[in-house]
């Protein structure tokens, strides 16, 4: 595995974009019967838009350009998230990505576009067109993220069950992130996932969506005491 991010070098894929792009940052997964927290994420009202992405993107601490003392230390093979930027870089990835729901395929595609974010495991966004699409239906909420923009959330649906708010989708992206714009993201904790027949865990948590897959180490953000990463 030949990450070197900031070095770009990627053995899997290719770089799509260096300025902002996908990352978790402050999308939001919203909870059955609860409001989402997209009011928490959005500028206040009469706050102009522009003012509020500046001091939102500038108030993040660990950008990539050198590890906190706790995070651990790669070995041969391995890649630390603490060496990914903000802002988040894109890269098209070319392993076979297999989604799966209760063993019915959902997704299966060797296209999918990674965003690369200090501290978070990348979230892995599908082309529709390698999408079952007749599974997924709109779901509720929406959030607002100060790379990506305002986001689209997805349920799963069939005939017999229902997976709420599962997949989310950024259909008018902010400027930097226009190739997620044709492509859905899923949380991996209730689905199965898997990258070139390696199984994903989720990021920890259950409120951002990152895939950890074997060469990755951290500590990632989404663990308790972690919200400052």
């Amino acid at each position: 595995m030949d990450w070197q991010v900031g070095r770009p070098a990627w053995r899997h894929g290719r770089f799509l974009a260096r300025r902002p792009g996908l990352a978790p940052c402050l999308q939001n997964k919203p909870m059955p019967d609860t409001p989402s927290k997209a009011s928490t994420n959005s500028p206040p009202p009469g706050t102009p838009k522009l003012n509020w992405l500046e001091a939102a993107r500038a108030h993040w601490n660990w950008r990539g350009q050198s590890r906190p003392p706790f995070a651990v230390v790669p070995g041969p093979g391995q890649v630390s998230v603490w060496d990914f930027p903000r802002p988040p870089q894109l890269l098209q990835d070319k392993r076979e990505v297999v989604i799966r729901w209760g063993g019915q395929q959902v997704a299966r595609s060797s296209r999918a576009v990674l965003v690369l974010e200090t501290s978070h495991p990348p979230s892995f966004y599908i082309p529709w067109d390698d999408v079952d699409r007749a599974l997924l239906r709109p779901g509720s909420g929406n959030s607002f993220c100060e790379w990506k923009g305002p986001a689209s959330y997805w349920s799963l649906v069939s005939a017999v069950r229902s997976l709420p708010n599962v997949a989310w989708s950024y259909p008018k992206p902010l400027a930097g992130a226009e190739a997620i714009a044709g492509c859905v993201a899923f949380y991996p904790a209730d689905i199965e996932c898997s990258v070139d027949g390696d199984r994903v865990t989720p990021q920890p948590g259950g409120f951002y969506g990152g895939w950890i897959t074997p060469e990755l180490v951290g500590p990632f953000k989404g663990a308790p005491g972690s919200s400052g990463w």
